[in-house]
């Protein structure tokens, strides 16, 4: 009796120790550093003051805690090579989950950065004490829910990833705090590029605690970063990453101002209510994805309403003359034969509406 009682304590004492080893515990970070972990990118980055310790959890989530601290930044999403546009990468969204409890100025957000041009990016769902940036808005996109202020502001020879220089910084903040949700992240990008802020070659797409002379922490249970594919709206005849295009000057005029031009570029100009350009389009899915390009003929916001099947889906916008794409998620319109229609309905006399082509995705 007494060797098999031995036995069996051995036996278990070795299952014991397997599996502890089996477990892999990851000590907190506490100083700069860079890495990889599950499938993410993540990042500590702290300047002179205070502590701060952020620990890795699955997939992306983590947990951070800041103290006294000047600057502080903890975030988990996905670096890139600095080769390929946002577009070229393709639609972006992170679903999050954050038990949020700063305490002073701090934001939690999705940041990241651009190179060619040089540009530091937040798109802020909730902060401390302060809603940054603290200048004038340039306008407003409305997004997942609610509508985020849009800001442009220059950091001059500041801390960058290429070492201290001057840089431009994009904001989208969103008037209602909110810990949880999804977030459009591509919806933004073009948004900013409606507003004449170019966004570059992507080097970092990420969820962020950020801490600014403050003191708090974040416990982020889910942090979901969905990239690429056919996005909100893939789907059906367009699932396998297809993208349909359709010059706007292929389309049929209609409407009493409506026509054609060569710059900024070769497409058709819309100049009052009801001037619209219009094909007809099969569907083998309900549901996806359009891409505007276009621009105002000034620093006016220029609006164009998306019909389809005579339907109101959504509405294009474009801030400035300066050429972008402006996209519309999970549109749903239905199957079959559509007649597709692109037409200025909100025409107040202060801009005109010019259009290069839409993209189906």
């Amino acid at each position: 009796m007494k060797r098999i009682k031995r036995s069996l304590f051995v036996g278990i004492l070795a299952f014991l120790v397997l599996g502890i080893s089996a477990v892999t515990v990851y000590a907190a970070i506490t100083s700069n550093e860079i890495g990889t972990h599950d499938g993410y990118d993540y990042e500590f980055w702290k300047d002179a003051g205070g502590s701060g310790s952020m620990t890795l959890n699955s997939g992306g989530s983590f947990s951070a805690n800041w103290s006294n601290v000047n600057n502080i930044l903890f975030r988990k999403g996905k670096k890139f090579d600095e080769t390929q546009t946002h577009q070229q990468i393709g639609n972006m969204s992170i679903d999050f989950g954050v038990n949020y409890q700063p305490q002073g100025n701090s934001y939690l957000t999705v940041y990241g950065w651009t190179v060619d041009p040089l540009v530091e990016y937040y798109i802020v769902d909730s902060w401390g004490n302060w809603r940054p940036p603290g200048a004038n808005a340039k306008g407003t996109v409305y997004v997942d829910g609610d509508t985020y202020d849009i800001y442009e502001t220059t950091r001059v020879n500041q801390p960058s990833i290429i070492g201290n220089t001057t840089f431009q910084q994009y904001w989208s903040v969103r008037r209602n705090k909110r810990t949880e949700g999804t977030i459009s992240v591509s919806d933004h990008f073009n948004a900013w590029e409606s507003h004449g802020m170019p966004m570059g070659k992507m080097y970092e797409v990420a969820l962020t605690i950020e801490g600014y002379q403050s003191s708090g922490s974040a416990d982020v249970y889910q942090n979901n970063l969905n990239i690429g594919g056919g996005g909100n709206g893939g789907g059906g005849d367009h699932g396998n990453g297809q993208v349909t295009r359709i010059e706007a000057e292929s389309m049929t005029l209609s409407g009493t101002y409506a026509g054609t031009i060569s710059s900024p570029f070769s497409g058709v100009a819309l100049y009052a209510n009801n001037d619209s350009v219009k094909f007809n389009q099969y569907f083998a899915s309900n549901n996806h994805r359009f891409s505007l390009r276009g621009a105002s003929n000034n620093s006016n916001m220029a609006r164009v309403d998306l019909k389809i099947g005579g339907q109101t889906l959504g509405t294009f916008y474009f801030g400035d003359q300066y050429p972008a794409v402006y996209t519309i998620d999970n549109v749903y319109h239905g199957t079959g034969n559509q007649e597709v229609e692109l037409i200025v309905t909100a025409d107040d006399g202060t801009w005109d509406a010019y259009i290069d082509y839409l993209e189906i995705h």
